[in-house]
């Protein structure tokens, strides 16, 4: 199992690209299930977790050919040779649920597996099946599977009103809305930039959609989409993640192509800690020159609050902030496992259920570390960019779920990280 060595001490300048958005496009792969028209992807990050995802399309009959290096996907569901989704395939990632609710607009039945992922909470998909329900959906589970069928006739709109917000069923039933008889008004709603992405994919394929963004979506469904091509988001966490490697160990930093809409309440909370961020004209500079960064209070919240996938990068700042910083983790439970391997590094970090409390110290150590899940993983990566000495940080098969090329990119702006192959 590969490892990552870094060698702390090192300021940073120059460029990095943001690749897009993991989530954005685990979501927009299973969209050509609704269509037996194809689907063209660009700008589509090189992850495990995309590959995952097109071995579980392909098990379904899509045919995903990758083109300029794995960038553009092109993916064509002209002839579905099934509608179940295998454990086997499924285990290894939470997105592969996504496939539910096009599998049963389109094709009125589907077996899909419960979804496994990163260990960071129950996440269970209630949500998705009682959204798919409202219209008109019967569901059955049993031997592990969501077994779906939709009525004769097909699905039909609904009202959908979730109790809580979540990203991945509102991306769900709006996938499964585009093709139901009717109406169908999601209440609620994710108001993510993954969310608007895919209803922009979706108009483009010729899906009626009406107020993404907001907490109340309109779906006028149709009778079949049509093939089309979209640009896939800049990815959002990659983005976060890399404008804290310069506000970690100094230096600057800019990121080609992001944009501060996409993080602006992150941006906020760099600003209170005195770090420097200005837009240019291809992306988000973030620069700091001097002295400690000031502790600041973060909760995560629903978009656009601050990110739950920022929290344990920000945790990583904060160790060596001046003063004490509180975290509070409101999206999952059980996120704060970075904590204790961040403490093998001298950090300062009480947690108590859902709240952290981080005392910044001057300077944190190298030490072996292991990584728990995926932000786990790169946020032991930032906090050895400030350390002194070298650590290791194991288990990081995590990262390369939802960072491509992380040793280069870092690399290309002046710090020292490499991967040490597994045995």
């Amino acid at each position: 199992m590969d490892s990552i060595l870094v060698e702390g001490g090192h300021e940073l300048a120059g460029e990095i690209p943001i690749a897009g958005a993991k989530n954005a496009c685990l979501t927009l792969m299973p969209a050509t299930l609704l269509s037996d028209g194809p689907l063209t992807l660009t700008n589509a990050p090189r992850l495990s977790d995309i590959q995952t995802m097109t071995q579980l399309l392909q098990s379904l009959g899509t045919e995903v050919t990758q083109m300029q290096g794995g960038q553009v996907l092109s993916l064509s569901s002209h002839a579905l040779t099934g509608t179940r989704a295998d454990y086997d395939i499924v285990r290894k990632m939470r997105a592969s649920i996504l496939v539910l609710g096009p599998l049963l607009a389109r094709e009125g039945r589907a077996e899909v597996s419960l979804p496994g992922g990163c260990a960071i909470g129950a996440r269970p998909v209630d949500l998705h099946l009682s959204a798919l329900e409202k219209l008109g959906a019967e569901l059955d589970l049993r031997d592990g599977y969501v077994h779906a069928t939709a009525p004769s006739g097909g699905l039909r709109g609904g009202i959908v009103d979730f109790p809580l917000v979540s990203v991945g069923a509102t991306e769900n039933v709006l996938m499964a809305a585009t093709l139901a008889r009717g109406t169908t008004e999601i209440r609620n709603a994710a108001r993510e930039p993954e969310i608007v992405d895919l209803a922009e994919c979706l108009r483009a394929m010729g899906a009626r959609i009406e107020g993404e963004g907001t907490s109340t979506i309109t779906v006028e469904g149709v009778e079949a989409l049509s093939p089309a091509t979209h640009r896939v988001v800049s990815d959002r966490i990659e983005l976060g993640t890399y404008m804290l490697a310069p506000a970690i160990c100094g230096g600057w930093v800019e990121c080609i192509g992001g944009r501060m809409d996409l993080v602006a309440a992150f941006c906020e909370k760099l600003d209170a800690a005195g770090i420097t961020i200005e837009e240019t004209a291809r992306g988000l500079k973030v620069s700091r020159h001097n002295g400690r960064v000031r502790a600041v209070d973060v909760a995560t919240e629903p978009f656009p609050g601050f990110p739950t996938d920022l929290q344990a990068q920000m945790m990583a700042l904060l160790c060596t902030a001046d003063g004490v910083s509180r975290l509070e983790e409101n999206i999952f439970e059980n996120r704060f496992m970075h904590a204790p391997e961040l403490m093998r590094m001298g950090a300062r970090i009480d947690v108590q259920g859902g709240h952290a409390t981080v005392t910044g110290v001057e300077r944190l150590k190298g030490a072996p570390v292991m990584a728990t899940d995926l932000r786990a993983s790169v946020s032991l990566i930032l906090a050895g960019l400030a350390a002194e000495g070298e650590t290791i940080v194991n288990r990081v098969y995590h990262l390369d779920r939802g960072y491509e090329r992380v040793e280069e990119k870092l690399g290309a702006v002046g710090a020292r990280v490499s991967r040490v192959a597994g045995r």
